[in-house]
């Protein structure tokens, strides 16, 4: 029979209850103890055992702790002969005992003959029951005893800052306008030419790329080197007269780019100079620079102001000269460029004015005499108009006409001749962007030049441009840059100088900082109704090893020769330099 509850525990209280608990729980916990499956523990006031109200054991079945031989009332452990569920004299089941009762527990032991005391029961409900499966004492801690890293000691790694190119002074056609400064201006000197490729930057790992300077909305990036080495011919002269000397070379560049939402000021700026210290007379400056300015007036129109400057130096055996120098006459020209694009969908229109200025320093010559080039000092005007259609990304080909006209300071030279004139260029070509491996510029046309004296004949040359980059693998880059022109020359009855250069380089990276560059250059002059030709050839090798993003080591070689028809015009020099370049 079921027992029911004892008489009179409403009016006990919780005392009465801790103490009817206290009598069902060590039958629920030995039966728990020889379960194999845990199960939830659920307080209970009675047992299903009627054995259990009594405290006395039938046959097989449970037995408390301290009521009998089988319990053990010093260690508090249930005996093992007692099982999980109450079994009757023919062997049938009986019902489970633990159905109701508390989960199993180790509970400490005590000195009393049972284990009934409220206190010893209230501790044994308020502690959780244990869990199965593996620690996680080792993961937490291991997780939780870290410390944190101190972000006062991680380095801040930022994207470099890649400005454009520098400009080299070597004519290129559009979309650099200012590459095109030697033949628009009207002058050329070989060493402009053959010396482009060693001064052209090179294309930098991001990981030893300078991160510059951050002023404001602007960022800059200076750069300085100084270099020692040794020239065989410093003066670029016959070989019968040639004189070597120790080579130091100062240079120094900044290129800078602002960070505005819309609209871009940007620019680049190179100036050096050559010392001899055996051949003073050899010591020559040079430079170049360009600064653009684009101000987006809507999202179809943008207006482009370029500004820029070249300054170079006469060979003294120079067919312009045809005298012995005791000097490097400064060749400086300046200008600018204003212009609007306006974008009709795939339609790109451009229209730009410019206007350059050239100048020439008057030479000295070795008797000590003085010999004033003013008169080839000029100003010129243009209007170039281009039109481009975007067939596709790939492709976009263009027509470009630019109209000039060239005016001297002097009506006339030295010989008398009146040398403005008046020309028209006219070329096609395209802009590619074969995916990533080709991209650049080809154009192919013919100029026209109308001279003012009608002693000087009308000049027509075709014109060849192109400036592509083929980046044959991850470590291994291509350029090429063709160019072709009509420059002015003060050589009598001479209209013009057809000028023809090439240079080719490759740049390969032996390892993420260090980079080998090989290039080669050709060039051509045919003087216009004179029996003058001019051809040049130039070989440079550059070693480039950076050992971090602000300082790195370089190494050059160039070789250069021009073989001319003018007597003591041909030379042959070879320059080596080593140095140190600083990019903060």
């Amino acid at each position: 029979m079921r027992a029911g509850p004892i008489a009179g525990w409403r009016r006990r209280g919780l005392h009465g209850l801790i103490l009817t608990a206290a009598v069902a729980l060590p039958g629920s916990q030995a039966e728990a103890q020889s379960s194999p499956t845990p199960r939830p523990a659920t307080p209970t006031f009675g047992s299903t055992n009627p054995s259990s109200a009594t405290g006395a054991g039938s046959t097989g079945g449970p037995t408390l702790r301290g009521s009998g031989p089988s319990g053990d009332a010093s260690t508090g452990a249930a005996s093992p002969s007692e099982g999980a569920v109450s079994q009757t004299d023919d062997g049938s089941a009986g019902t489970p005992a633990r159905r109701r009762s508390l989960a199993p527990v180790a509970r400490p032991a005590t000195s009393a003959g049972n284990n009934r005391n409220p206190t010893d029961l209230l501790r044994l409900r308020a502690i959780p029951p244990r869990r199965f499966g593996v620690a996680t004492t080792r993961p937490v801690r291991s997780i939780v005893q870290t410390p944190p890293p101190d972000l006062r000691l991680t380095p801040v790694i930022r994207n470099a800052v890649v400005g454009a190119p520098l400009p080299t002074p070597s004519p290129a056609p559009p979309p650099a306008p200012s590459l095109t400064l030697l033949p628009l201006a009207g002058i050329g000197t070989p060493g402009a030419f053959l010396g482009a490729a060693l001064r052209r930057p090179l294309v930098v790992d991001e990981a030893y790329a300078p991160l510059g300077i951050k002023l404001g909305t602007f960022t800059f990036l200076p750069v300085f080197q100084q270099s020692v080495g040794y020239d065989t011919n410093p003066d670029q002269i016959t070989a019968n007269r040639a004189k070597g000397s120790l080579a130091l070379r100062t240079e120094g560049e900044l290129a800078f780019r602002s960070d505005w939402s819309s609209h871009e000021l940007a620019g680049e700026l190179r100036g050096g100079y050559l010392d001899f210290p055996d051949n003073q007379a050899a010591s020559r400056p040079n430079g170049a620079g360009t600064v653009r300015l684009r101000l987006d007036a809507n999202r179809s129109t943008t207006v482009d102001v370029e500004t820029r400057f070249l300054v170079e130096t006469q060979r003294p055996g120079s067919p312009d000269i045809n005298a012995t120098l005791s000097n490097r006459p400064i060749v400086a020209s300046y200008g600018t460029t204003i212009g609007v694009t306006e974008t009709f969908n795939r339609l790109q229109v451009s229209l730009r004015g410019l206007i350059d200025r050239s100048e020439f320093e008057s030479a000295t010559l070795s008797n000590g005499a003085i010999l004033n080039q003013s008169d080839r000092n000029l100003n010129q005007y243009g209007l170039r108009l281009r039109a481009s259609y975007e067939i596709s990304p790939v492709i976009s080909p263009f027509v470009d006409v630019l109209a000039d006209t060239r005016v001297y300071d002097l009506r006339t030279d030295s010989n008398g001749i009146r040398r403005n004139s008046d020309g028209i260029t006219v070329t096609g070509g395209a802009r590619v962007a074969l995916t990533r491996f080709v991209s650049g510029e080809v154009s192919a046309g013919l100029q026209h030049r109308t001279y003012v004296d009608p002693g000087l004949k009308d000049l027509t040359a075709p014109i060849v441009n192109a400036a592509l980059i083929w980046t044959a693998s991850p470590l291994t880059t291509v350029r090429l840059n063709a160019a072709t022109g009509i420059i002015e020359t003060a050589v009598a009855g001479s209209s013009g100088v057809l000028t023809k250069a090439v240079t080719l380089e490759v740049q390969h990276d032996l390892l993420r900082n260090l980079s080998i560059t090989l290039g080669g250059g050709y060039l051509a002059s045919d003087y216009d109704r004179v029996n003058i030709t001019e051809r040049g050839f130039s070989a440079t090798a550059r070693l480039d090893y950076r050992f971090n993003r602000w300082l790195s080591m370089r190494g050059s070689y160039i070789y250069q020769q021009i073989d001319s028809s003018s007597a003591g015009s041909s030379f042959s020099a070879n320059t080596w330099l080593l140095g140190l370049r600083v990019t903060p």
